[in-house]
Order: C-alpha cells, then sequence, then structure tokens
C-alpha cells in the first residue's frame, strides 16, 4: 500500500463515503493530508545524520465554500490530520522542534477547489544547542570550554581510570565546536585518529581511555530573535565541520 493510500485510509475514518459525496466539486480531505504530506517532504532540513527537521506549524488555506464544507467535519478532520502528519514524520525519520499544530483558515483569494499550505518551524526560528553523550547521558554544552576527565574538578566526570583527571575540554561557541587534548597521558582520538587539536563536526566520536565521547548539535524551539542589520548577520553551516572564528 502506497503512502497517499495510507492517508485515504485514515481519512476514511473520518469522512463517510455519503459525506464525501457533497466535496465533489470542492476540496477533498484527502488532498489536504496530501499537501501536508507534500509541505512536510519540500521543507525537510538535514541538522545531522539522524536528525531531519521538518516545519511544526502549518496553515491550510481554504476558499470560503471548501472552508465551509470542512468546518461541518468538526474535530475529527483535525484530529485525523494531525495523526497522519505524525506517521509521515516517523516513517520518513523526521523530528518536529515544538509541538505540532494544524490550523484551517478562510482565504477569499481562493478559488474553490484549490488550497495552499503556509508553514514555519518552531515559530520561525530554531535555536541550536552542542551537546556530548557520555557513558549513557547527555550533557548540555553551557560554557564555552568543558573540561571532561576523572577529576572531580573536571565539568564532566567520567568513572574511567585510563583517562586523566582533565583529559580533553570541548571548546562551543553556538555554531561551530572543537576538542583540545589537555596534555594527558595516553591521548584523545577522533574518530579513531589521534589529535592534539582539531574541529569537531556533529556526530563525531572522541575516544579518551575506554569512553567515547560523542559530540551533537540538536535543534530546540526557541522565542522569535530581533531582525538584526544586514551587515551584522552571518551564515554558517553546521555540517562543514570547519575551526572556530
Amino acid at each position: 500500500m502506497g503512502l497517499l493510500d495510507s492517508f485515504e485510509k485514515g481519512l476514511e475514518r473520518a469522512v463517510n463515503s455519503a459525506f464525501a459525496k457533497t466535496f465533489r466539486s470542492g476540496i477533498q480531505p484527502v488532498e489536504i493530508a496530501s499537501a501536508l504530506r507534500s509541505e512536510l517532504d519540500k521543507k525537510a532540513v538535514v541538522v545531522t545524520r539522524d536528525r531531519i527537521l521538518v516545519p511544526n506549524s502549518f496553515t491550510v488555506r481554504l476558499s470560503p465554500a471548501d472552508d465551509e464544507r470542512m468546518r461541518t467535519l468538526g474535530t475529527t478532520l483535525g484530529e485525523e490530520l494531525d495523526t497522519l502528519v505524525h506517521k509521515h514524520a516517523k516513517s520518513q525519520g523526521y523530528s518536529f522542534a515544538g509541538p505540532v499544530s494544524i490550523a484551517l483558515e478562510r482565504d477569499d483569494q481562493l478559488s474553490t477547489g484549490t488550497l495552499r499550505v503556509d508553514s514555519a518551524t518552531a515559530e520561525g526560528r530554531v535555536a541550536w544547542r552542542g551537546v556530548v553523550d557520555v557513558e549513557g547521558k547527555r550533557h548540555p554544552l553551557l560554557k564555552s570550554r568543558t573540561v571532561i576527565g576523572r577529576g572531580s574538578d573536571a565539568d564532566i566526570t567520567i568513572s574511567d581510570a585510563g583517562t586523566s583527571r582533565k583529559h580533553v575540554e570541548i571548546l562551543w561557541d553556538g555554531e561551530r565546536a572543537m576538542v583540545r587534548d589537555l596534555q594527558s597521558t595516553n591521548g584523545t582520538l577522533l574518530n579513531g585518529r589521534k589529535v592534539t587539536e582539531a574541529a569537531l563536526a556533529p556526530d563525531s566520536t572522541v575516544t579518551i581511555g575506554r569512553t567515547d565521547i560523542v559530540f551533537r548539535v540538536v535543534a530546540q524551539a526557541a522565542p522569535p530573535k530581533p531582525q538584526l542589520p544586514a551587515d551584522a548577520t552571518r551564515a554558517y553551516d553546521l555540517r562543514d565541520g570547519g575551526p572556530l572564528r
């Protein structure tokens, strides 16, 4: 069964055959589902190897006649569309940066039988957070310099006796990261290669002693940020692993 067939099967629970006949000359509920699926696929952004971010806020704009017909379905249509959006996201490995919302709005500029979908991700903005996964626990990088080692004075203390008290540090400026060995006894590996200092790309693995430290960049919802002047903005690519500036 194809994906669109799955949409149709799910929507059959919301719209019985007799009621669906009234939609012959206008938008069908399945067309809204298909448009939402298309919007997810079109706006999907690869953040890391295992994280693809998609919009979580949708506004479906309908002609006055179609809007009136769809509203006769009450909350049932909205619930079905929400379920199907989540199912499609799960099947494709997509992630939402916040709760999903789907709103149907009347648009007097649209003709009967046409629709438009507008979408946004986390109210138009996503904040990026650097984290490290160590010994089954996730630690957010809250400072520009995070020291990891077995000493109690390290920012992240690990139990591995094969590591130095202050073994390695992770530098994070909100966009890019670096790893730096702190003259440890046994050295530091980055993705299996010994390093003293190196750029740290998302999903990289730093090994100290017998402990793996996985660096990740995760998306989180954030309030809108004031617009900066054009000459004050800079573009960054979190995936290229370039050096800190």
